[in-house]
This record gives structure tokens, sequence and C-alpha cells, in this order.
């Protein structure tokens, strides 16, 4: 089976990748979450004034992903669903956060959302695909 390394290329968080995103979680053991800030530039749009939903999910992915991954549960997603309720704008500071929902022996349900302030931006659920090792 696949053995999970990270060699901090990952577009959404490595600090090696010159091209992704950067971006610093915070993890929390005792809640079984994660959160972020992101604040989008014009380079993220999709289309004009609006950040590309491409990024949105690769940010609502990474959060769950990555939050199994710290807390010691080598997984993959298998399947994630993405509600995007409003546009956010470049120079926007969104607001990123995920937890576990429920683990069983091969799956985990996962959740996360991106907000501006009080307002959702968009929200993902996801089941990830425990690694055996």
């Amino acid at each position: 089976m696949i053995q999970l390394r990270d060699n901090q290329r990952c577009y959404v968080c490595g600090k090696k990748n010159p091209h992704g995103l950067a971006v610093d979680f915070v993890i929390s053991s005792e809640t079984r979450s994660i959160r972020a800030t992101f604040i989008p530039s014009d380079r993220h749009q999709g289309y004009e004034g609006i950040v590309h939903g491409g990024i949105l999910s690769s940010l609502l992915d990474e959060a769950m992903a990555k939050l199994a991954f710290t807390l010691g549960i080598p997984a993959v997603t298998a399947e994630m669903t993405v509600k995007f309720k409003t546009p956010a704008s470049p120079g926007d500071e969104l607001t990123l956060s995920g937890r576990l929902i429920h683990e069983t022996h091969r799956l985990i349900q996962a959740e996360a959302k991106i907000e501006r302030g009080p307002v959702t931006i968009a929200e993902a659920k996801g089941k990830l695909l425990r690694m055996q090792s």
C-alpha cells in the first residue's frame, strides 16, 4: 500500500512549493479540529473579482485531509461534496475550519467551511479513506 509522506510540496500548505498557497493551519488534537486564515489575491480569480471555485475546493479538501493526517490517521479523500454559498473576492480575509465527524475502520467523515466574518462562503462534507499501513 502507498505510504503517505509530507514533503512540504503540497499545493495548499507546502512551504517548499513556490507556486502554492502556503496556508498555515492550526490543529487542535483536543477538539480534533483545524483552522487557518487565507487572503486570496488576483492570481486566484476565476471570473474577474471572484475567487476560483477550484481554489476554494482545494482549501476545503486540505482542511479535512490534513487534519486526519496530522492526528495520525493516514487517509486520502475518497469523496467530497462542496456547496458554494456566496462568492469570495481577492483581498477578502477568509477563515477556514474543519473537523472530523465520525470514524469507522475504513472511512472517516469530515466537514470543512470557509467564512468571511459571519458569512459562509463555501462548505464541504467529505469521506476520507484510511490508508492501510
